[in-house]
């Protein structure tokens, strides 16, 4: 009976360990549990740079809210009203000096 080749993953004595498959990268056997921490991980991370996302563009909508002349002075503009009353704002001062 002819002799076989080993097949790859098998070695050619047996009873010797096999031979483990190189992955490529990083990647790792990892298991379900562990993967759900890192997901879950990754979703806190992800979570946290929204906010603060949040935080750097509300302060900053309130930094151009005190710099617009509105009527009366408590009235609150939303965050769209703010970005059109700036851009009108805006266009207006340009009319005014293109027209002076």
């Amino acid at each position: 009976m002819p002799a076989e080749a080993p097949s790859s993953g098998d070695s050619a004595e047996p009873g010797a360990p096999r031979e483990r498959r190189r992955r490529r990268g990083r990647a790792r056997a990892r298991t379900e549990a562990l993967l759900h921490t890192l997901k879950r991980s990754r979703r806190v991370k992800a979570n946290d740079r929204e906010r603060n996302r949040m935080h750097h563009l509300n302060a900053a909508l309130d930094e151009l809210r005190s710099v617009l002349p509105t009527f009366p002075d408590d009235t609150k503009l939303t965050k769209i009203e703010t970005l059109r009353f700036a851009y009108n704002y805006i266009w207006a001062l340009s009319e005014t000096l293109r027209l002076a």
